[in-house]
């Protein structure tokens, strides 16, 4: 079963906004670029975009961006999502030093609200967030 575990969303104010996260409900930094900064509290991540990231280009959305499932079965949790309408618009793929593997499938559910499915060991290295 896929289990919520990943919330994103794109502020002008990225490092009020995860300053904001951490005073008031104590969640860590886990990851800092200059464009993005990663948050959890060991279950769930909460990643504050810029707007000028590389990611957000063709994309003037702010606020809520997208959620992310964690899954054991990639596979089989596209081709179910894509069977109830999801269609796939995207893949994160890990630099070729870190291993060039797909971490990640974004999808758009039928209402049009990007989601992510994710692989166990980048949810667990990157968002920090127990797997």
């Amino acid at each position: 079963m896929a289990k919520l575990r990943h919330i994103a969303m794109v502020v002008e104010k990225m490092e009020e906004t995860a300053q904001f996260y951490e005073k008031a409900f104590g969640m860590q930094r886990v990851r800092q670029h200059e464009t993005a900064i990663g948050l959890s509290d060991g279950v769930v991540s909460l990643v504050i975009i810029h707007p000028s990231n590389v990611n957000m280009k063709r994309d003037d959305r702010r606020g809520l961006h997208h959620i992310g499932f964690l899954v054991e079965d990639m596979e089989g949790e596209s081709k179910k999502a894509e069977a109830n309408g999801a269609v796939r618009c995207g893949s994160i793929m890990l630099a070729a030093a870190e291993g060039g593997r797909e971490t990640e499938r974004k999808f758009r559910d039928p209402n049009g609200q990007v989601f992510d499915l994710t692989s166990p060991d980048y949810a667990r290295d990157f968002w920090r967030v127990a797997v």
